[in-house]
């Protein structure tokens, strides 16, 4: 029925004269703006390699996961990330290596990673995702963007989403980022411990919520359940040689990490999920 529900909810979304049933799915999108680019994820089984490539072996923040293509697939009308407690042979291993990509001979853990880049980037408008995660420890969900010019953090990174553990604590987190002077990195970051979404509602991990990012040359503004969460004034992220990361279109990165900022995951039952209803980029006419 969800995959029904999805398929006749696409077609209807693909009529462009039918505004305001975009509307009632999309309430806060403003009507001067039109879908430009959408998944759905009403096929079943991997994922559409026309729309996302795979992020493969560890890859950054010395996470505990190896990114592999079988932990995401499609079923049922939503993208579902899987986290697990499994042995993987390090192919990379180098006895004695000071690189931790190297320096570790098995992943203890798998998961998955997916993005744009190269198949569908912009600059401006808005992002839509509708999503639940599991909130155990170890859990590293994120929705986020990149900057297809530069190496990070001159690049600029617009962290739509993130949960992890802040000085011991759940945390959701709404970030940028961008290149400075002296630090690793500028950030502009909004900190909402996660027992505030539990006092209001027990039930929060359990449900799907919505994620938006509304951006334009002026500023971003990152909502979670269409209250505003954080917003960055762009007038202020600029690198250190004049350049704005975010006056360039950006690539859509979707993952769930496991350890390191997430926390420790030995005593957490796997496997983990993080699901994923849609996708949406809505731009002005």
């Amino acid at each position: 029925m969800n995959l029904i529900l999805k398929l006749v909810k696409r077609l209807l979304l693909s009529i462009s004269s039918i505004f305001l049933f975009q509307n009632a799915i999309s309430q806060q999108v403003p009507s001067d703006y039109t879908l430009v680019w959408e998944d759905e994820f009403t096929k079943e089984g991997s994922v559409d390699r026309e729309y996302w490539n795979f992020e493969k072996g560890f890859v950054r923040n010395r996470e505990l996961q190896w990114y592999q293509e079988s932990n995401v697939n499609q079923k049922n009308g939503f993208l579902h990330f899987e986290g697990r407690r499994e042995q993987v042979k390090n192919p990379n291993y180098e006895a004695g290596s000071e690189n931790w990509k190297k320096s570790r001979e098995y992943a203890e853990y798998t998961s998955s990673s997916i993005n744009t880049r190269g198949k569908f980037e912009f600059q401006y408008g808005i992002l839509e995702v509708r999503a639940k995660f599991d909130t155990s420890s170890g859990m590293w969900p994120a929705i986020w963007t990149l900057g297809v010019s530069k190496p990070w953090p001159a690049n600029g990174e617009i962290d739509v989403l993130e949960y992890y553990q802040v000085e011991g604590s759940p945390t959701i987190l709404a970030n940028s980022a961008w290149a400075h002077e002296t630090k690793r990195a500028a950030w502009d970051d909004a900190k909402i411990p996660f027992s505030k979404f539990l006092s209001e509602d027990p039930q929060w991990a359990e449900k799907f919520h919505v994620w938006k990012m509304d951006w334009n040359e002026e500023y971003i503004r990152i909502y979670l359940d269409d209250e505003l969460i954080n917003e960055i004034d762009l007038s202020k992220t600029i690198n250190p040689d004049g350049f704005n990361p975010f006056h360039q279109p950006h690539y859509i990165l979707l993952n769930l990490a496991l350890g390191s900022n997430g926390g420790d995951p030995s005593s957490t039952v796997f496997p983990k999920e993080y699901v994923v209803d849609y996708v949406r980029v809505y731009q002005k006419k």
